[in-house]
């Protein structure tokens, strides 16, 4: 145990610093402080020795220059139980300091309230990152103190031990000041975007919002997020489970606005997010119907509702307890739609009408959110594997008429040409094997997660049933054999959309030129695992 009798308080969030100074008084621990920090506890009766007194220098340009000497640092970084160390800032006239209490500017706040870049600088700290980062690379005699919630706590165990901190608590302390500065040095350089030779430096809350196509993955990649709440459980009871966000953002499902239900859980706000990406992919009033973030159903329609039953015809059992998305506001004829249609988890909606809100409420644990679109955008996309990362440009790719190439001797008709792009669309957000079969803006089978294409093929056919019949097919990758063009033929499929790229190209062309079947190649693969 240490105890702590000099410490420097120094902090541009202010919160709780007054009572904890105090209680450090309390307990006769001399404080030292700058600029406004020792200005409010000086006023508020609570005794402080400026800096400039101890390094015999007075506070310079502007205030950037204040702790950057000696005197402070040898202080904070000389180790106790080293003799030469000991001798040498006695030599020298230094104190020991055993507690720092620092805060840092507020740099990313600061960057979601201006562009204007003298005051974006300004909030670039440079003494304070320094403070802590030598307090806590000499945990075992200085306690680094960088958050107001460690304020109580601190003093509390310090009431207990007659002023000391054990090791267990400067050891925490010190970790949480080295995420800190690390987190904040690597939002500054998110700030900086591109250096002169066009490679990215991705910030760790910067890096998917700062990408820009076609400058090539960065040579380091770092994340970090900010726990935003902790959930009831994982994906399982028994998985301890928690919310985490991009430091400053409010995008998607986390800037939602909850509206009705229940607190959210693990598995809602996955299943949420996918339901929101689908529909914010298309123009058009669009619903997705969404269970394991794997989609029941999709449909475009005239309004929420003809999209809302349309997609929920697609596969209503797998809908049940699922979660629905859409691109447009719910109406009072959507929200009566939405209540006969069974137990849903979640409603996420561009908003909702003061009607419909009446209405939806009557399900108490009906959660219902409103959030603000965003068209998809270039990004970054990453998964986690043992001892590493995989990370990947986001799949926007989304080929047009022009783009197609019909391969078959029977071309598409203009009306199935815009089926097959639709349900290639689709694809994108179906788990590989992806088989999409679609009729007029609207999924009517769905095969997914399959190791096989032809087992693919036999779910979404199996769920399709009768309305296979006149529809297209849309699959995200090439058909290694003829089989899943058979299984078309059966059920009445019209036309078809794939890569294209199979060694068994030929032999799929044939059966489908057999079967009178339309092909055309995307040339884009829609692989999801």
């Amino acid at each position: 145990m240490n105890k702590i009798s000099r410490a420097l308080v120094s902090v541009f969030d202010k919160t709780g610093v007054l009572e904890f100074a105090r209680a450090l008084d309390a307990m006769g621990v001399e404080i030292l402080s700058t600029g406004g920090t020792a200005d409010l506890l000086r006023k508020s009766g609570v005794p402080v020795v400026d800096v400039s007194k101890v390094t015999n220098f007075p506070e310079m340009l502007d205030g950037r220059v204040k702790t950057l000497h000696p005197n402070l640092h040898g202080g904070i970084l000389a180790v106790r139980d080293d003799r030469e160390h000991m001798r040498t800032i006695e030599a020298h006239g230094i104190r020991p300091i055993d507690l720092v209490a620092v805060n840092l500017y507020p740099f990313g706040e600061t960057l979601q309230k201006t562009s204007e870049e003298s005051r974006i600088i300004e909030m670039i700290d440079i003494g304070g990152p320094s403070m802590l980062r030598g307090a806590a690379k000499n945990f075992r005699f200085v306690a680094a103190v960088c958050d107001p919630a460690d304020y109580a706590p601190v003093i509390a165990e310090m009431q207990k031990s007659h002023g000391a901190l054990g090791d267990a608590t400067r050891r925490r302390l010190a970790g949480k000041a080295f995420r800190t500065t690390a987190e904040y040095d690597a939002q500054v350089a998110g700030y900086f975007g591109t250096n002169d030779s066009g490679r990215l430096k991705l910030a760790i809350d910067e890096a998917v919002a700062k990408f820009k196509p076609g400058t090539g993955l960065p040579p380091a990649f770092k994340i970090s997020f900010e726990k935003d709440s902790d959930l009831r459980y994982g994906e399982n009871p028994h998985q301890k489970g928690a919310l985490y966000r991009e430091p400053g953002s409010a995008r998607g499902v986390l800037g939602a606005n909850k509206l009705n239900g229940k607190e959210l859980s693990f598995n809602n706000i996955l299943d949420l997010d996918a339901a929101l990406e689908m529909v914010e992919a298309f123009t058009e009033p669009a619903c997705s119907v969404v269970k394991h973030t794997s989609p029941c159903g999709f449909a475009l329609g005239r309004d929420a509702t003809s999209a809302f039953k349309a997609a929920h015809a697609c596969d209503p059992l797998s809908a049940f307890g699922g979660i629905v998305g859409l691109n447009v506001p719910v109406d009072a004829k959507a929200a009566r739609a939405i209540l006969k249609s069974g137990f849903l988890e979640c409603v996420i909606a561009a908003e909702f009408t003061r009607e419909a809100l009446e209405l939806l409420r009557t399900k108490k644990n009906l959660r219902l959110l409103a959030v603000r679109l965003e068209a998809p955008r270039p990004g970054l996309d990453f998964k986690k594997v043992k001892g590493g990362l995989l990370l990947q440009e986001a799949d926007l790719a989304d080929p047009g008429a022009a783009d197609l190439k019909t391969v078959t001797k029977k071309k598409p008709t203009a009306g199935e040409v815009r089926d097959l792009l639709f349900a290639f669309k689709v694809c994108r957000y179906v788990k590989s094997n992806a088989i999409v079969v679609a009729k007029k803006g609207v999924t009517v089978g769905l095969g997914m997660g399959q190791p096989s294409r032809v087992d693919s093929c036999l779910t979404a056919f199996r769920k399709a049933g009768s309305r296979a019949r006149g529809a297209v097919l849309a699959s995200d990758g090439f058909f290694p054999k003829p089989d899943s063009i058979s299984l078309a033929r059966r059920h009445g499929v019209r036309a078809i959309i794939q890569p294209g790229g199979s060694i068994q190209d030929e032999a799929v062309i044939a059966a489908c030129d057999k079967a009178g079947i339309a092909m055309v190649f995307s040339g884009v693969r829609h692989f999801k695992h």
